[in-house]
Order: C-alpha cells, then sequence, then structure tokens
C-alpha cells in the first residue's frame, strides 16, 4: 500500500508540474488604429460609455503583421479604467482574454481560452503602453 501511495503520489506531482513546463510566452505589438468610442452614458466620459476596436496587431520587432484582435471595453470608472473582453486572432488560432484596462499604466488581464494551436489557453497578459509611442502596446502573453 505505501508503495502504490509513493507512485500516486508522483504522478499527481507530474501532473501539477506539466503546465510549467508547458509554459509559452508570445509578446506582440498592438496598433489601436480603429477604434470607436459609443457615448451611452451621460455626455462627455461616463459610466457605461462603450469602446470597440479591430486593431492590426505585429511581431515582437513591430515589422510585421502577424494577425489582429477585437473586442470591447465598458467605462467602469470614469478616467481610471474599462471593463474589456477581446480576441486575439492569429493564423495559428485564437485567444481570449478578459480583465480592466486601466487608462494609465500597465494592465493585467485573465486569458480565458483559446483555439487551435492556443486551445484551453490559461495565464495572462499583460499590456503596457510602449514608450515614446502612445499610439501602441506591448502585449506579452504568458500562456499555460
Amino acid at each position: 500500500m505505501k508503495h502504490l501511495m509513493q507512485i500516486a503520489t508522483a504522478a499527481l506531482a507530474t501532473l501539477v508540474a506539466y503546465p510549467a513546463l508547458a509554459a509559452e510566452r508570445l509578446q506582440l505589438v498592438e496598433h489601436p488604429s480603429n477604434e470607436t468610442t459609443v457615448d451611452l452614458g451621460a455626455n462627455g466620459d461616463s459610466v457605461g460609455d462603450l469602446l470597440t476596436f479591430a486593431n492590426p496587431v505585429f511581431d515582437a520587432a513591430n515589422r510585421q503583421q502577424v494577425g489582429t484582435d477585437q473586442g470591447f471595453c465598458v467605462r467602469v470608472i470614469v478616467g481610471k479604467s474599462w471593463e474589456c473582453i477581446w480576441t486575439m486572432i492569429l493564423k495559428d488560432g485564437l485567444i481570449t482574454v478578459e480583465g480592466p484596462f486601466a487608462d494609465s499604466g500597465d494592465s493585467l488581464f485573465v486569458v480565458t481560452g483559446g483555439t487551435g494551436k492556443y486551445a484551453g489557453a490559461k495565464g495572462q497578459l499583460k499590456l503596457h503602453t510602449r514608450p515614446g509611442k502612445p499610439d501602441s502596446y506591448d502585449f506579452t502573453y504568458d500562456l499555460l
């Protein structure tokens, strides 16, 4: 019985460690060139406003377009943050994310799933405004 418990414990430890071994970092650059804000609340920036987008996405060197993203955000705290849901569309599959987008500073999103190469994806996305380039963002996906 003791030997069986040792085997079961070793097997469980292997399964728990597996996602850490399968981790992938994906670095991309988004150019927010196709965005629309719909003023749904009080006049001007207000809770409930909607931001929609469909933007080109480039490789980490910011040279070659590798896909697009599309989604929407709802204003939740005026002057501070939006709550967003979107899909990254790449040739090998889709990656979906959800979370708060901060008006300033970095934002962290939850990877909620994917298709193709990214089927069952989990992890996080860190969004960072490129230094000196307020018109583009670094996207760093840490996938499990």
